[in-house]
């Protein structure tokens, strides 16, 4: 297997089982070198914890990258998710359109919506410059929330497969061609992932747990990030992440202190055997 080295950007929630704290261990799990670029570094995430932290990285961003360029860094893949500002767009498509190898792979978690609404922080600016990495990126992996604002198109909680045809669609105009949407589900008990390449859409089903976990967007992002890098064709990569996050949320349905995030690290072995 050749030795890879992938870079992530997103934040360093310390306590919480999201961003950085679970995409290091997971990709350093599928093999791959991992390095990291942190946007932000936060006590706790910001989902259920009070007085947390928070420490903006955003004016490191540049220098770091010049350190890397003066010494012959280059990545084999780029994968970003949270980013904290429109600043940092531009600072991460920068670093996206100069510092991978000539065949690497750029892989945009958008991460700014659920649930058909924008997380606080969040305005239309931040979605417009957000639009502003989808020609930089080779996959787009957004859930349905995301994939609507990005794309002009309403928002629905009910909708059928010609619906999530016509929004793959409309993204793809934006200058993504491949795009990886989470939480495309059909029927009652189920969700899964539509995978959008060319123009042509396979859909993988599977069940949905009804109590979810905070960060298993990252959870899954990371898995089929480190699947597809590991050489993973691209549907089988969305597959395995999305087996591998289910029995995550398994493992944690039954401890209830455990609400802040999901049990991934005893499911690591799994993930590599699927591997």
């Amino acid at each position: 297997m050749e030795y890879k080295r992938i870079l992530t950007i997103q934040d360093i929630s310390c306590v919480g089982q999201c961003s950085l704290t679970v995409a290091l261990p997971i990709l350093s799990a599928c093999g791959i070198e991992t390095a990291i670029l942190p946007s932000a570094v936060l006590s706790t995430h910001t989902a259920g914890f009070s007085g947390f932290t928070f420490r903006d990285l955003t004016d490191d961003m540049p220098a770091i990258r010049e350190h890397w360029q003066k010494e012959g860094i280059r990545f084999d893949a780029i994968y970003t998710g949270y980013l904290g500002s429109t600043k940092q767009v531009g600072y991460v498509k920068d670093i996206l359109d100069t510092m991978g190898k000539e065949e690497s792979v750029k892989i945009v978690d958008p991460a700014f919506a659920d649930n058909g609404k924008l997380y606080p922080i969040f305005d239309s600016v931040y979605v417009d410059a957000m639009k502003t990495l989808c020609p930089s990126a080779d996959i787009l992996l957004p859930n349905i929330t995301e994939a609507c604002f990005l794309a002009g198109v309403e928002y629905k909680e009910t909708y059928d497969e010609e619906y999530i045809g016509d929004l793959l669609s409309a993204l793809g105009k934006l200058g993504c061609s491949t795009i990886v949407l989470t939480g495309v589900g059909y029927a009652p008990g189920k969700t899964g992932v539509a995978v959008y390449e060319n123009g042509s859409i396979h859909y993988y089903e599977h069940q949905r747990i009804a109590k979810g976990c905070h960060g298993t967007g990252d959870v899954y992002a990371s898995a089929f990030v480190g699947s597809l890098v590991r050489g993973k064709p691209l549907f089988e990569a969305a597959k395995i992440a999305a087996n591998y996050i289910v029995q995550c949320i398994e493992n944690t349905q039954n401890d209830p202190e455990h609400w802040y995030g999901v049990k991934f690290e005893p499911v690591l072995p799994e993930l590599i055997r699927m591997l």
